[in-house]
């Protein structure tokens, strides 16, 4: 069986901030509907909004903005004002400005494996931001395949680390979501080394597969090279 080859990362929240950008924006958004609804109806009604829409826009902030505003005409019965209108686009136009903050020990550890693995970022969103944040990140050098997509599934993992790597089997993926970077690679064949994050967008939650030959959980990524040693000299 051929040695570890390939090592996948998150990109949002797992090498970089980002969650806690949206909820910033959506407190803003909350706080323009306040006299429509209750706090939790409204963020209940987005909520709603942003998993309907899904399917239609994907993953990111344009969709996130499309669904706020559909949201607050919903919750207005049609009578949300122009001004409103215009302040939710000023706030997903801020989301698309926000500086890229990156994560403690995030360089650190991908210097650290660099080389010795094939190191591919694979996240899914919009392909401009996406884009943007890589470079604003300064960590792009050290990736030597970048794939965004729209979604991640079994499939996905299967096609990235075999186009790359040596196939799933002889990769790891790196992420703080559980449904999207974990559970579907270990699907495939591959390990799954869980980051968890203090903020984690609800559509991202799902069960910790504890029970999984091929599942790992690390605090932070400053233990991820000694992890990946491990599992590569098993």
């Amino acid at each position: 069986m051929a040695k570890l080859s390939a090592i996948g990362f998150d990109a949002d929240d797992t090498l970089w901030q980002n969650e806690q950008f949206y909820r910033l924006t959506e407190t803003r958004f909350l706080e323009l509907l306040s006299e429509h609804g209750e706090r939790q109806v409204l963020a209940d009604r987005l909520l709603e909004a942003e998993k309907r829409n899904l399917a239609l826009y994907g993953f990111g902030i344009k969709g996130f903005t499309l669904s706020m505003i559909e949201t607050a005409i919903e919750v207005t019965d049609g009578r949300v004002s122009t001004a409103v209108i215009e302040k939710i686009l000023a706030a997903g136009r801020d989301l698309l400005r926000h500086p890229v903050e990156t994560l403690p020990h995030a360089r650190d550890a991908l210097e650290r494996l660099s080389g010795a693995y094939r190191i591919i970022m694979i996240t899914k969103g919009d392909l401009f931001d996406q884009e943007r944040k890589l470079a604003q990140s300064g960590l792009g050098d050290l990736f030597d395949a970048v794939e965004i997509v729209s979604d991640k599934a079994r499939v996905t993992y299967e096609r990235i680390f075999t186009r790359h790597a040596d196939g799933p089997e002889h990769a790891v993926m790196v992420g703080n979501s559980l449904k999207s970077d974990i559970v579907p690679v270990i699907q495939a064949g591959g390990w799954g080394i869980y980051v968890p994050h203090d903020l984690t967008w609800s559509v991202e939650h799902a069960e910790t597969p504890t029970e999984a030959e091929r599942f790992r959980e690390i605090r932070d990524l400053s233990e991820l090279p000694d992890l990946v040693r491990e599992i590569a000299a098993a």
